[in-house]
């Protein structure tokens, strides 16, 4: 019976060590850290973040006027378009290096890529095409004509419907990846910039610069369903110009960046009520999360820096200093 007891106490005595231990590791651990890529509009080149440090690690140069940017698939490479030389530069995240560059048409600016990363979707703004390219073979396959300017690049949850915003024509364009035709066309408020579905393809949400508001759309039946405004005291309204939106994964929250307003909107994303204002830095362009859904990064034109966010506490925590009009901004998911 003795011998019992105290293997029972010893077993006690190593299950409060253990877990003593786990709380310990848990509270001491260093939270897990990502890497930002940046698109400096202006320097030409692009800003590499570490979220551990808060601070720029390394700056890349590139090409004239980068703009759009976005991690392979894969995590290996950082694709970055760079308008003014009207192609898409391929960076080495090992070596921090540009290696290759896409085939696209003159000045792209904003792209995709099919949930295999197979496929690059690039828009167009100088020619007025949606450009496709096998990034595999790292060869053009093809152009899709779309209105004019077009920028916004969103694909469905289910890759089957792209769709492409014009700036100018004021449309979202939906066109069918299998054939690769517009099978429908949505007149949304002028100067559409950036167009965002909701995980569960329930929505999609096109935001309208001068408009000044952010359209939602129902993919099914391509229609719009509902409209949300913006209305900050002491700006006027034309000074309100929605264009980047980050959308939570539970599709719950939604942050919308209104660019000379120098706010980001945080918006309930079920009843589509702007609940808050979040004041940032200069020309707010776009946004990313963190794949944790943490932290929201978002890119300053004016001011040359990076505001960043946390999500659940809905505040601005801290800036961080990069290029000359930053632009794009994206994330590796793990």
């Amino acid at each position: 019976m003795q011998t019992e007891l105290k293997t029972e106490e010893w077993r006690m005595w190593r299950r409060c060590l253990l877990s003593g231990m786990a709380v310990w590791l848990a509270a001491t651990s260093p939270a897990l850290a990502f890497v930002a890529y940046v698109s400096n509009e202006k320097s030409n080149t692009v800003s590499v973040i570490d979220t551990d440090k808060w601070a720029v690690t390394h700056t890349i140069k590139v090409g004239q006027r980068p703009r759009g940017i976005e991690f392979t698939k894969n995590g290996k490479f950082v694709l970055v378009a760079v308008g003014d030389d009207d192609k898409i530069e391929v960076i080495d995240t090992a070596t921090h290096q540009v290696v290759d560059s896409l085939p696209s048409g003159p000045d792209p600016e904003l792209f995709t890529q099919d949930a295999a990363g197979k496929l690059l979707y690039v828009a167009n703004e100088n020619d007025n095409t949606v450009t496709i390219i096998d990034l595999e073979k790292r060869v053009r396959l093809g152009d899709i004509q779309v209105g004019v300017e077009p920028e916004g690049m969103a694909l469905s949850p289910d890759g089957k419907i792209l769709i492409n915003t014009s700036e100018t024509t004021n449309m979202a364009h939906f066109i069918d990846t299998a054939t690769r035709e517009i099978v429908a066309n949505v007149l949304v408020d002028a100067r559409p910039r950036y167009a965002e579905f909701k995980r569960d393809s329930s929505e999609l949400w096109v935001s309208s610069e001068i408009g000044g508001t952010v359209s939602i759309l129902d993919p099914a039946k391509r229609t719009i369903t509902g409209k949300i405004e913006f209305n900050i005291p002491g700006l006027r309204r034309e000074a309100i110009q929605p264009v980047g939106i980050g959308i939570t994964k539970d599709g719950k929250t939604a942050f919308i960046a209104l660019g000379p307003a120098n706010r980001v909107a945080v918006v309930d994303a079920t009843t589509h009520k702007v609940t808050k204002y979040l004041l940032v830095g200069q020309r707010v362009w776009h946004m990313a999360f963190t794949p944790d859904e943490k932290y929201l990064l978002v890119t300053n034109g004016v001011s040359n820096d990076v505001s960043v966010i946390d999500v659940s506490a809905q505040k601005v925590i801290k800036t961080i200093q990069v290029g000359e009009l930053p632009w794009g901004i994206t994330f590796a998911q793990p």
